[in-house]
């Protein structure tokens, strides 16, 4: 699937949320993933983060998927060009703080939202492991902020 820009955009096996003070640090890590660089949750893989973020934005604000990516989100960091491989792109500000201010019970209804969204698309999620991964997403959202940070995704 191509994206903006002529963008590969895949279904990625290594999925990595982090948080770093700017795109030059977050693209340094392009080739070998945040890893101990960078404050990091992980483990999400087998789903299309690019895609993901655009609806968690659309769910948090009622913009259109199309109106996100016509506005550029999120934003491309760095990646290996048209031939895919990683790729590192940053949360838009409205996002970040959109998952930074979910209590439980938003937290609740953005993962049962996101679950329904996917089932449409015939994919099936475990509850528990969306649940986990909007907590943690949440708590790195709230990092970034109190840090003064920006929420990337490695992905590979």
């Amino acid at each position: 699937m191509v994206g903006r820009a002529g963008t590969m955009l895949q279904v990625s096996t290594i999925v990595e949320f982090f948080i770093a003070p700017d795109d030059r640090s977050a693209a340094a890590v392009l080739d070998g993933g945040p890893g101990r660089v960078f404050e990091s949750v992980e483990d999400y893989g087998n789903f299309m983060p690019f895609e993901a973020m655009v609806e968690w934005e659309s769910i948090l604000t009622g913009r259109s998927e199309e109106e996100l990516l016509e506005a550029g989100e999120p934003r491309d960091v760095a990646d290996h060009g048209p031939d895919g491989g990683c790729m590192v792109f940053a949360a838009s500000s409205v996002l970040q703080d959109g998952l930074a201010g979910l209590d439980q019970a938003g937290l609740s209804e953005m993962c049962a939202r996101w679950i329904q969204l996917r089932q449409e698309d015939g994919e099936d999620w475990d509850t528990e492991l969306v649940n986990n991964m909007f907590g943690d997403l949440a708590d790195l959202a709230r990092t970034a902020n109190r840090q003064a940070l920006t929420l990337y995704c490695w992905m590979a």
